[in-house]
């Protein structure tokens, strides 16, 4: 099942949906409404149409967004369905409880930015303010000359996680998205933390939607590319994480509560900007792809603010 987050019109609130195809988006809830009515129902049964409040319910949502998308895909409802065409879809969620990031996660970006590879996840920090939608524009701000790009493969928490073994990580795990951890170099390097340098409004794009866990056989064996105005960046595969999926869901949730609807960004590969000769940071006009297999891919514009 891939979750979206999907509106009709730009003053319209995004609701939660998933794509029957590449062609049309579901509305989960209407969809449910539907099924509940043709069991004999009132269709009154509560079903959160707000994407944050249903990754917010965990896996009972999810259970009942399986019960609606089998009874349309069984009934073939056509009215409930959009043309992909004639929706926006935003950052699957939009109001993350928590926002962690894995730096220096493979061996050859720690070589490429002159660092060691660490010993423990290198963790830092993103909030609700970065987030944007798989085709929303990145805004570059006047802070900032060097903007830099970073794919990266995303994980949803499905439940809460406390104390989790390795061995059972899987459990936890909502789905995958992709990310775009965009980052301000000159902002991240000026001091020892680099939250400064991650955390500017409106520059970390995250979608086009949420690949459910039972339909990635192995993320530990996904492609990930990069490509600026088409130019390929980065190429690399998800089995060359220094800290893989289950250690990190182990390790993060050792040390915090993982809760429903949390995303975890992995850690990007080689080819970032910053490390090319001469450097090759984003500017006005700049398009960026990411790409990951089995899950899709995500294209920005970066646009200049003062």
């Amino acid at each position: 099942m891939k979750l979206v987050s999907y509106r009709k019109g730009k003053n319209s609130p995004f609701r939660i949906g998933a794509m029957l195809d590449k062609k049309n988006v579901l509305d989960l809830e209407y969809a449910f409404r539907q099924m509940e009515m043709a069991n004999g129902g009132e269709g009154t049964e509560n079903f959160p149409a707000d994407p944050n409040a249903f990754f917010l319910a965990g896996p009972d949502a999810i259970e009942l967004a399986k019960q609606a998308l089998d009874f349309v895909e069984r009934t073939h409802v056509e009215r409930l369905q959009f043309d992909r065409e004639e929706v926006e879809l935003g950052t699957p969620i939009s109001r993350p409880g928590k926002i962690i990031c894995v730096g220096k996660n493979y061996a050859e970006h720690a070589a490429e930015m002159k660092s060691d590879v660490p010993d423990y996840p290198v963790l830092f920090a993103k909030f609700a303010n970065t987030l944007i939608g798989p085709e929303d524009v990145i805004i570059k701000s006047h802070l900032t000359s060097k903007l830099d790009y970073e794919a990266e493969l995303t994980i949803v928490i499905g439940k809460e996680a406390s104390n989790v073994h390795k061995e059972n990580a899987g459990e936890y795990i909502l789905g995958y998205t992709i990310g775009n951890d965009i980052s301000a170099r000159d902002l991240q390097k000026r001091t020892p933390q680099w939250l400064q340098g991650k955390t500017l409004d409106r520059s970390t794009p995250v979608g086009p939607w949420i690949v459910t866990a039972d339909e990635i056989t192995d993320p530990a064996k996904l492609e990930i590319k990069s490509f600026v105005n088409g130019e390929e960046r980065q190429s690399s595969n998800t089995r060359h994480l220094i800290f893989n999926i289950p250690y990190l869901i182990e390790f993060i949730s050792s040390i915090m509560t993982l809760e429903p609807g949390d995303i975890i960004l992995t850690g990007t590969p080689n080819g970032v900007g910053f490390a090319m000769d001469p450097p090759g940071f984003l500017n006005g006009g700049d398009a960026v792809t990411v790409e990951i297999e089995n899950i899709g891919k995500i294209e920005n514009r970066v646009e200049n603010r003062q």
